[in-house]
């Protein structure tokens, strides 16, 4: 038995009771049970030591599930297993049953509560102009008021002090206003143009709050893999040696690609000659995600899988709708069970994707 790669939904420990074997759950196990009730045979299965999938070694040989197969320690391998013209020359594939497509994990946005919101749609600086108007413009009706005092009704308690100057403009500019009578003719200049002023503001005010208020906010200005290669700001990169890794060095380094996508992702992954930003297994890229600025390329289903458990519902995850490859089980070269699962896969209609597992048929 080897040690255990999880990759949740895929294949999960169940049962693990010291001094037994370890019980296995998921959608890989899964297909694999319903293979085994269809054919009759039982199996064992363990994990491939290396917890990769499979990639040639600069020897010529094969790691992860690939090899255990090339070297004969397994009869079949059943995973989120590519089907690849380089695994394709080495170990047999039957049918594929799943598409395959690359996704992006990203962290969405933190929400916060700002109390100060309503101040939003003018800037410190705006605002700090308009309380200084306030105050000139009190300070100017008083000085006029002072110059001319306005004639006053027999009885009336109301006067023209500094305190109620500012109090009038500041009651007209919110359209509230004010209580003291002001007769002057310049004095009614001056407020006839304060108005007018406050009218404009108030209305810019209105509108830019209205569109602060109502217009959702978008979680990020990456919604594609084409926005994500387009950008610097937020580093990505996936899990080194993998499928996804030789995909888009394959279709970067194609100097007939038509799509500049793929050569764009691929200087972002390639740096440091791919030790900056990528990493050795899925579970660190996640949590690359969680607790930094950083963009994970792997597998869609894993990723939703991912994202849609979060406990925090921190994730978000974009997409790739367009399948080239797809996901098959794979079995020693020359194998006479290759047919026969095909076969069988395809009566039972048996759809399934998950991490690397190695099978031995008794």
């Amino acid at each position: 038995m080897g040690s255990i790669a999880k990759e949740e939904p895929f294949v999960m420990v169940s049962e693990n009771v010291l001094g037994k074997p370890k019980k296995y759950q998921g959608f890989s196990i899964d297909v694999l049970d319903a293979l085994s009730n269809y054919l009759g045979f039982n199996y064992d299965i363990y994990v491939a030591p290396d917890h990769k999938y499979g990639s040639p070694q600069e020897d010529g040989t094969w790691n992860g599930l690939v090899g255990e197969l090339v070297f004969k320690r397994a009869d079949i391998g059943i995973s989120a297993l590519t089907i690849t013209p380089d695994r394709e020359n080495v170990v047999d594939f039957t049918t594929r049953y799943m598409d395959y497509s690359v996704g992006v994990l990203l962290r969405r946005a933190e929400k916060t509560v700002d109390m100060f919101a309503c101040l939003a749609p003018f800037d410190l600086s705006l605002w700090a102009c308009i309380a200084g108007t306030v105050l000139l413009v009190g300070l100017l009706v008083y000085l006029l008021n002072w110059l001319n005092p306005p004639r006053l009704q027999m009885g009336s308690m109301s006067s023209t002090t500094l305190y109620n100057s500012m109090w009038f403009v500041y009651g007209s500019f919110v359209q509230q206003g004010g209580e003291v009578p002001y007769t002057t003719l310049a004095t009614r200049m001056m407020m006839g143009a304060w108005w007018l002023f406050a009218l404009i503001v108030i209305s810019s005010y209105t509108a830019n709050l209205a569109a602060f208020l109502t217009i959702t906010r978008i979680e990020s200005s990456i919604q594609s893999l084409q926005d994500l290669s387009k950008q610097t700001d937020i580093p990505y990169g996936t899990v080194l040696d993998s499928a996804v890794y030789e995909h888009v060095r394959m279709k970067g380094m194609n100097p007939f690609e038509r799509d500049s996508m793929y050569s764009q992702m691929w200087r972002m992954i390639n740096r440091s000659n791919g030790s900056e930003n990528n990493v050795l297994e899925s579970q660190a890229g996640i949590q690359k995600v969680k607790y930094g600025n950083y963009a994970f390329v792997w597998d869609a289903a894993v990723l939703e899988y991912v994202a849609i458990n979060d406990p925090d519902c921190s994730f978000y995850t974009i997409g790739n709708t367009v399948a080239d490859r797809g996901y098959g089980i794979a079995l020693q070269h020359g194998s006479p069970y290759r047919d026969v699962f095909s076969q069988s896969k395809r009566k039972k209609s048996a759809s399934t994707n998950g991490p690397v597992n190695s099978s031995k048929i008794n």
